[in-house]
């Protein structure tokens, strides 16, 4: 069983950074893919970025944040991080720590994270 918590969202200005971290507890079969996804009101969980947990260091990224955020990970303090720059308002949302074995490449099907957090907000004001 893996547990994940996030921390680090919160209100900041359009142009603005904020740093997105999550925990996990458990074991992590190193095998797995960490990823971060998120979801606006209305819309369905999009993902965002994720980076293989032990297995090299490949990272993914979703078009829209590409060379905005960068995903990271201390395997020492079974820690990722996803530091977010030049924030827009397009970027409110839910944002989800997520753990999982997805098959494709890159993996961006949620349906492939097996464990998720419980989210953190992010709202990004014009």
């Amino acid at each position: 069983q893996v547990q994940l918590v996030e921390s680090g969202g919160g209100l900041v200005q359009a142009g603005g950074s904020l740093r997105l971290s999550c925990v996990a507890s458990g074991r992590i079969p190193s095998t797995y893919v960490m990823g971060w996804f998120r979801q606006a009101p209305g819309k369905e969980r999009a993902f965002v970025a994720a980076i293989n947990w032990n297995a090299g260091s490949s990272t993914f990224y979703a078009d829209s944040v590409k060379d905005r955020f960068t995903i990271s990970r201390v395997i020492a303090k079974n820690t990722i991080d996803l530091q977010m720059n030049s924030l827009t308002p397009e970027d409110t949302a839910v944002y989800y720590c997520a753990a999982g074995a997805p098959r494709e490449r890159p993996p961006m099907n949620p349906y492939g994270y097996a464990y998720w957090g419980q989210g953190t907000q992010v709202t990004v004001s014009s």
